[in-house]
């Protein structure tokens, strides 16, 4: 009996302290939420008054009525956005239909934009300018194949669904009867390694892959001696299939060509064929033009401190056919 009274009384010592130790843990768990709530609630108060600060700027150029108790949702008012849309729409219909640049519809953008940060600010505006090329072809580009004396002459075309290739934006101009040769460069040509051999003179194709940029790429080239770039689609997925519409550099010295994933890659398995003689011709007939002035628009607070900038920029322009002009238009507000 002895014996079982001092086993009854470890086991309730145990569950005592089983018992204590809960409750601390408990105890200490809502201490610790309590805490975190009250910082969280600080840091969302915190936010809350960056942002009300913020507004303060931002709503003198919307609403010309700031108010530190209003969230940047609602105190964008979407008569005055409808307003300023409906001025640009204006601009654009007195201007062919456009905003964009080198038109009088983007220049009127740009007055109209100092106009009103000039009268409805107290920010320091300053307008400038920096050229711009200008880009066109005299005619459509041309791209032909040989492999081994069989020619093929590619489709060039607007409309992807058909388009064998694409120049690009800023390609310089190539004679239609140079003959060249073409080096398959690996990997996308993102890194030196890909380009080491690279015959000099010859036409780099490139696939597109890997994280460079066009401009990454072409600099790579531009060492390496290459004499131009074909670039294909990776055809990775169905929307990978076509030419894409790319962009060069304006400082750019080399032709260069879009090809569709087919293209490219029927033109990478006869060059790697080591029977094949594969050859390319590209015809492309840039026009000469000038470079042009192109205005640019920065408004700067009156007070502040200097080393804590916050940055905010937008496009004034629309394309010349006219899509994304109030889309652009929108950022502007």
């Amino acid at each position: 009996m002895a014996t079982n009274g001092l086993t009854k009384l470890r086991l309730l010592i145990t569950l005592g302290v089983i018992g204590l130790f809960g409750i601390i843990t408990f105890a200490l768990a809502a201490v610790t939420l309590g805490t975190l709530n009250k910082r969280l609630d600080a840091v969302d108060g915190k936010l809350l008054a960056i942002a009300a600060g913020s507004l303060t700027t931002l709503s003198t150029v919307i609403t010309m009525t700031p108010s530190q108790n209003l969230s940047l949702v609602t105190s964008i008012d979407v008569i005055d956005v409808l307003k300023h849309l409906h001025e640009l729409q204006s601009i654009a219909d007195r201007a062919n239909g456009t905003r964009a640049i080198n038109t009088r519809g983007f220049n009127e953008t740009l007055q109209y934009i100092k106009y009103t940060l000039s009268r409805k600010t107290n920010f320091t505006v300053i307008e400038d300018s920096f050229p711009v090329r200008d880009f066109a072809l005299n005619s459509d580009p041309v791209f032909i194949s040989s492999v081994n004396g069989t020619i093929k002459i590619y489709t060039f075309s607007l409309d992807l669904t058909k388009a064998d290739f694409l120049y690009a934006k800023y390609s310089t101009g190539s004679n239609i009867t140079d003959i060249g040769y073409v080096s398959v460069i690996p990997n996308g040509g993102c890194n030196e390694t890909d380009w080491q051999n690279v015959i000099s003179g010859r036409i780099a194709l490139i696939k597109k892959e890997g994280d460079c940029s066009s401009r990454q790429r072409i600099s790579h080239a531009t060492k390496y001696n290459a004499s131009g770039i074909l670039f294909y689609n990776n055809g990775r997925s169905s929307e990978d299939l076509a030419p894409i519409k790319i962009i060069l550099s304006q400082d750019n010295i080399l032709p260069v060509l879009f090809l569709s994933h087919k293209v490219g890659q029927d033109l990478v398995d006869a060059i790697l064929n080591q029977s094949s003689n594969v050859t390319v011709q590209l015809g492309i007939d840039v026009k000469s033009l000038p470079a042009f002035p192109v205005g640019n628009i920065c408004a700067y607070t009156s007070s502040g401190n200097a080393t804590q900038t916050i940055l905010i920029g937008s496009h004034a322009d629309s394309v010349p056919e006219g899509p994304g002009i109030n889309d652009n238009g929108i950022r502007l507000k």
